[in-house]
């Protein structure tokens, strides 16, 4: 049977194998647990980013929102001022023209006397003018 001595020494020599077998699997664990420990700052990176993109939408969505509803404004600005278009502007517009139908006629009838008095007075100046001539000659023959 082995000694107490014998026993440590095999404990000894087990402990140092398996502490160099464990060396490169603490030297690849220590990698991974870097590795991951970047990867974590870099996902606590993107979750700001995130986190900022994500405030920026919002104020976006606020921004829309205001804008919708002063479009909603003036749409229905839009539609009063086409009904008033509609329904008073454009009648009113018609009562004008109808009124100015009569003034026009009007005015026809007007210049239709007044072109009859200028033919009138063509007609009297040549009138005139025949006399004259006709009382020339009779001085000239009598």
């Amino acid at each position: 049977m082995l000694e107490k001595k014998d026993l440590e020494m095999i404990a000894e020599i087990v402990s140092k194998t398996v502490g160099e077998l464990n060396k490169p699997i603490y030297e690849r664990l220590d990698k991974v647990d870097s590795r991951l420990d970047k990867m974590d700052s870099r996902l606590d990176e993107m979750d700001s980013r995130l986190d900022t993109m994500d405030s920026r939408l919002d104020t976006m969505d606020s921004r829309l929102d205001t804008m919708d509803s002063r479009l909603d404004k003036v749409e229905s600005k839009v539609t009063e001022v086409q009904m008033t278009l509609e329904n008073e502007t454009n009648k009113n517009i018609s009562i004008i023209a109808e009124g100015h139908l009569d003034l026009s006629r009007k005015l026809d009838d007007a210049l239709k006397t007044e072109n009859e008095k200028e033919m009138l007075l063509i007609r009297v100046n040549r009138l005139e003018n025949e006399v004259r001539r006709l009382k020339q000659r009779i001085e000239e023959t009598a």
